[in-house]
């Protein structure tokens, strides 16, 4: 199972699973700028895809071939709808599953998941324990990871991180801040430095993945030259770039004609891909990628944060392109 994470080149570069952001439409929007190594789909509510609703949770499982490799990631606390979600995904052809434990999502919390298992590490061992065992129960061997903050309210890296590498995890991807932090203050990059001088004195052949205030390819380059991961995982700096994964010597930066194509392309692939299924809104949360850095993209970003459809930002897009500002 390890042979997967440890296959990969170092450093390798990994999209965040971003919630209401990295869908199978923008991952696949990402692919065709500048793919990174790995795709995580967005975290997934294990309780929720044992439920009656689970439609709606299933569609975050939803890819394609040219999302590969992809991790599942997955949140929860309940053993026995952990292991089912695990058995079930496992046999989705998933590269690998992820749980986080990181969230700081309120409402995640109260449930007992994300950053609210770094403060119950009994729970936490055995929900990595339970997905071991639902992979092992379909027969299909792939890796298990866990994705993680210093803390909850206050960093207990000294206690947390070395019991997590004690889990027998294939991989661990450190967001280098509090979840009382949220991205309030800066990533504290030394202390993922640590985890992986730590990693190599316990002797563990677990893949550390450092997250936080990463910007683009290069600055991952910086950081793995600084604190020697073996990966580094990109969130919010997808917003600033769609070429952010771009490896070249010369890192591609979008015109603002660049940029509205890709937007175009995104909204008419949302279209194809969820029809009505999704709510169009979700589309505007991307507009601020798309429509900058020209005179007036303040005023065209206020008319498409107004539209109420597909054909709306189409037909905008359209007039845009049409007044020859970009």
């Amino acid at each position: 199972m390890m042979e997967f994470w440890r296959s990969l080149p170092k450093p390798f570069l990994v999209l965040a699973p971003l919630e209401g952001v990295a869908d199978t439409v923008f991952r696949r929007i990402v692919a065709s700028c500048a793919k990174p190594d790995v795709f995580f789909t967005e975290f997934t509510s294990a309780d929720g895809f044992c439920s009656p609703g689970r439609r709606a949770v299933a569609d975050n499982f939803v890819y394609t071939p040219e999302e590969k490799p992809i991790i599942a990631q997955i949140w929860g606390k309940n053993p026995e709808t952990l292991f089912q979600t695990a058995k079930e995904v496992a046999g989705m052809g998933f590269d690998g599953i992820d749980i986080n434990m990181g969230c700081p999502d309120k409402t995640v919390m109260l449930h007992g998941g994300g950053a609210a298992m770094i403060d119950s590490p009994d729970v936490a061992a055995a929900a990595i324990q339970a997905i071991k065992d639902g992979i092992a129960a379909a027969g299909k061997p792939i890796p298990i990871s866990v994705k993680t903050r210093l803390g909850n309210k206050k960093s207990v890296a000294d206690t947390w991180l070395p019991f997590l590498l004690e889990q027998g995890l294939d991989a661990l991807t450190l967001h280098a801040r509090t979840a009382k932090e949220l991205s309030k203050v800066p990533a504290r990059w030394e202390e993922i430095g640590k985890l992986v001088a730590l990693r190599d004195r316990m002797k563990v052949h677990t893949v550390i993945i450092g997250n936080g205030d990463v910007k683009d390819a290069s600055d991952a380059r910086e950081k793995y030259n600084m604190y020697g991961v073996d990966g580094i995982m990109i969130g919010r700096g997808i917003f600033q770039n769609p070429w952010a994964f771009d490896t070249s010597d010369t890192p591609h930066v979008g015109t603002p004609r660049e940029l509205l194509d890709v937007m175009e392309r995104h909204v008419r692939l949302f279209t194809q891909v969820w029809g009505n299924h999704k709510n169009y809104a979700i589309l505007k949360k991307f507009y601020k990628i798309y429509v900058n850095n020209f005179h007036g993209a303040t005023d065209w970003r206020v008319r498409a944060m107004a539209t109420n459809s597909a054909d709306e930002i189409l037909a905008l897009l359209k007039e845009l392109k049409a007044a020859q500002i970009v």
